[in-house]
């Protein structure tokens, strides 16, 4: 935990964070969207969060409703939509210490891997967070050799149209990100936000291939470690995100799973709290201490009946708020088994439910953004419920 002292421009981070629920606020009063985007923009390029429209629409790890996850064709598709911040990427380690964009660290479920006969034997049964997992591991691989495979569609039965895509695209990495949202953010004219994740940190700890040092590293090498850089950064481990408040100036997101989850950090250390915990009051005060904000599963916004329908909104958004953290949960999708059973169209797996009505929904809880995998649809709800 970071003493006061150590987080000296703890007050400042917080206050550029009170400006941008007030943009929230805009919203609330039906500011139109040209009215509220002009006055985002006014804080110009590098203006930190408060120049990011509220609610903002971030692509989760690219547009990946339409594209194999965490690739180039993804990201540029999610800024081609619209997204206000592109999730690039989920951070794992290289074998030779790089850091790339996948998923997970198992990559069978990922990239073409099981199609490569010299990989073969670098298939393996790890322990994972706890959890026993078959596959072929980032870690097991040099940066080079995860160059020769190419991505493919994680979850082909609800996105069947994405495989047309699978090969195209090899695994990003992170400096490569890095060197990208630069590149964008001339092409473009306007700032390109991403909202990288530090995956597994303890586990990765134990391997002697720390994540936290080498964003930092990468972060400082391109001037993208400050207050009001473009670069959003969130763990689901807190202790992360306290290690990387040492580090670097950034604004940070702690992650949050369901509430009867324990972060995995808590359990390697045996602190026995769960999220319930976190979201309380007086978590939430703690969070806010090294931390600008929080990424709820959508769950902890909304809970959920036994059928899968929307029941009650719990006081989260307000709570966070009331101790200046914004609040983008995860993850809007537009087809039927991943949205509120009372938003679903027919039975099929990978048809569309009504997404829009959805997002108007979590919308109206006042949330400052969400991750979705369909930047298009979030921007068009946007629109929507700026202007109703």
């Amino acid at each position: 935990m970071g003493s006061q002292d150590e987080h000296t421009d703890g007050t400042g981070r917080r206050a550029l964070l009170g400006a941008a629920m007030f943009g929230a606020g805009g919203a609330v009063l039906g500011l139109s969207g040209t009215a509220r985007a002009a006055t985002a923009g006014s804080a110009g390029h590098g203006g930190g969060l408060t120049s990011l429209p509220v609610p903002t629409i971030i692509g989760h790890r690219g547009a990946s409703g339409y594209r194999p996850e965490h690739t180039f064709g993804s990201y540029q598709l999610a800024l081609d939509l619209g997204a206000d911040i592109v999730e690039a990427g989920d951070l794992v380690p290289t074998r030779d210490g790089h850091l790339v964009c996948r998923h997970e660290p198992e990559i069978g479920g990922t990239t073409d891997v099981a199609d490569h006969k010299e990989f073969a034997d670098r298939r393996r049964t790890k322990v994972l967070d706890g959890v026993s997992t078959t596959g072929w591991f980032t870690e097991d691989f040099t940066l080079a050799e995860l160059k020769t495979l190419r991505a493919i569609e994680r979850i082909p039965a609800n996105r069947p149209h994405n495989t047309l895509y699978n090969g195209r695209w090899e695994i990003p990495t992170f400096e490569e990100v890095l060197k990208w949202q630069d590149e964008q953010t001339r092409r473009r004219g306007k700032q390109v936000w991403i909202y990288p994740e530090t995956k597994h940190p303890t586990y990765f700890r134990g391997l002697g291939l720390g994540l936290e040092e080498r964003v930092a590293k990468l972060l400082h090498k391109h001037g993208k470690a400050r207050r009001n850089s473009p670069v959003i950064l969130q763990s689901f481990e807190p202790t992360s995100i306290q290690r990387l408040n040492k580090l670097v100036d950034n604004p940070l997101v702690v992650l949050l799973s369901a509430a009867n989850t324990r972060p995995w950090d808590f359990v390697a250390t045996g602190d026995p709290r769960t999220v319930a915990d976190l979201i309380t009051p007086k978590g939430l005060r703690e969070i806010a201490g090294y931390a600008q904000g929080i990424g709820p599963t959508l769950d902890l916004v909304i809970t959920k009946k036994a059928d899968g329908s929307l029941d009650k909104e719990t006081t989260l958004v307000a709570d966070a708020h009331k101790v200046g953290l914004i609040l983008h949960p995860y993850t809007m999708r537009n087809e039927n088994p991943f949205l509120p059973a009372e938003y679903r169209k027919g039975t099929d797996a990978d048809a569309y439910g009504d997404a829009f009505g959805a997002f108007k929904r979590y919308f109206a809880t006042g949330i400052d953004g969400v991750f979705t995998d369909n930047a298009d649809t979030g921007v068009l709800a946007r629109e929507d419920f700026v202007n109703g």
